[in-house]
């Protein structure tokens, strides 16, 4: 009868264990997060935090589907949605070490071009960013990077 008791007793515990992880399931990578990119300048804003501060959350929605990034250097470098989301997604969590400054070049109701200067110990990252409306959000269409 003891046994009976102990073998009941461990498959309950092994039950409530398995439901209790299954319960406590952590956040995949899958799941999206939504944020406001209604007007030009949240969705600027957006940019600059992603790019300098590592915050990778909502980085799908941010970029248009033809967005494109050109790196001018001695080698230059052209770079596609899925792989600068790709790119920013392994840097969440991780902020420059920079000075940033930002500042709007034109503006209008469809598109923004807005400059970013990234100023590094030794170097400055220069980086031209065209975002357009879309719908109800602007999204990233292009950037171009120059180094100094």
């Amino acid at each position: 009868m003891k046994t009976l008791v102990k073998t009941y007793f461990a498959a309950a515990l092994i039950t409530v264990s398995t439901f209790a992880m299954a319960a406590d399931k952590p956040t995949t990578k899958s799941s999206k997060a939504t944020v406001n990119l209604s007007t030009a300048d949240m969705a600027f804003d957006r940019y600059i935090a992603v790019t300098t501060e590592g915050q990778s959350a909502g980085v799908e929605q941010l970029f248009t589907t033809d967005f494109s990034q050109k790196i001018q250097s001695e080698n230059a470098v052209t770079n596609n949605r899925t792989e600068v989301i790709r790119f920013f997604k392994k840097q969440a969590g991780e902020k420059l070490n920079c000075n940033v400054s930002a500042q709007i070049v034109e503006k209008s109701a469809d598109y923004m071009i807005a400059k970013v200067t990234l100023k590094f110990e030794g170097f400055t990252m220069t980086d031209l960013v065209t975002l357009v409306r879309e719908g109800n959000s602007w999204k990233v269409s292009k950037s171009i990077d120059a180094y100094q």
